[in-house]
């Protein structure tokens, strides 16, 4: 009998973390969804289907003590974790470094980062005890994390650390069978993306409207690189829009 697979997807109750949880249920996958709001996380379970198995755990990233009792519900419930899809995160209003308040830098930080790394945390953990031992994790960057828009600093910076973490990871998860790979995107239809479509500021100044694209490639892309065998991994992956600009952007 062929063993369950049991993915995680933090950021679950909307954008691409829905649409990432539902592919992965369409692909066969048990599915820990975990997010904010019960209510959006209960409708993406529902779309999910009653054949899938889901569980539904609303949980603050940033929150450590909030995480550990995510992991344990995970544990109770499935006794294993095969995927981590690290996708929980938050953008803050425009400014230079100046104008943002510390407030919203601990804010963009504690879920970007800090959640990542909770996250991470304890799922290395459990991929490491649990028989048989190993799993992957899935980071989401961004396009950010290799070249910001202006005005970005928190979330710029948390996307770069994002790839050093990303980079440690798939490292230190070698003697464990742990593989750790990372998905930046660009420009994925999502209500965090919306005003990317109707104008958004540039490098030189302006404003102009971007390409999106639908979110269903970034969730078809992160299935892929969860199916693959744990010998193989898929390190950095980008799925953008392909008009968009970002080769040559500034």
């Amino acid at each position: 009998m062929a063993q369950i697979q049991v993915a995680l997807v933090t950021g679950a109750g909307s954008g691409i973390g829905r649409a990432t949880a539902l592919a992965l249920a369409k692909a066969g996958w048990s599915i820990v969804l975990a997010g904010r709001r019960r209510d959006a996380l209960e409708e993406t379970a529902r779309l999910a289907g009653e054949g899938s198995a889901t569980l539904v755990h609303a949980c603050d990233v940033s929150d450590a003590s909030a995480v550990e009792a995510l992991f344990q519900d995970i544990e109770s419930r499935f006794k294993r974790l095969d995927l981590l899809f690290n996708n929980a995160g938050i953008f803050s209003a425009g400014g230079t470094i100046d104008e943002i308040p510390v407030e919203t830098w601990n804010a963009v930080v504690g879920v970007n980062l800090t959640g990542a790394f909770l996250c991470a945390r304890s799922a290395f953990a459990l991929m490491r005890r649990q028989n048989p031992q190993g799993g992957r994790i899935i980071n989401n960057g961004s396009i950010s994390a290799h070249a910001p828009r202006p005005g970005s600093v928190p979330y710029t910076a948390t996307k770069h650390a994002i790839t050093g973490l990303t980079k440690s990871l798939s490292l230190d998860g070698r003697p464990f069978n742990i593989a750790c790979g990372q998905i930046d995107i660009g420009n994925a239809a999502s209500e965090m993306t919306d005003q990317m479509g109707k104008g958004i500021l540039q490098a030189n100044g302006t404003l102009a409207p971007e390409p999106l694209m639908d979110v269903a490639h970034v969730a078809d892309a992160v299935v892929h690189m969860a199916s693959l065998p744990l010998e193989a991994n898929v390190q950095f992956m980008t799925v953008m829009a392909t008009r968009m600009p970002f080769i040559g952007r500034g």
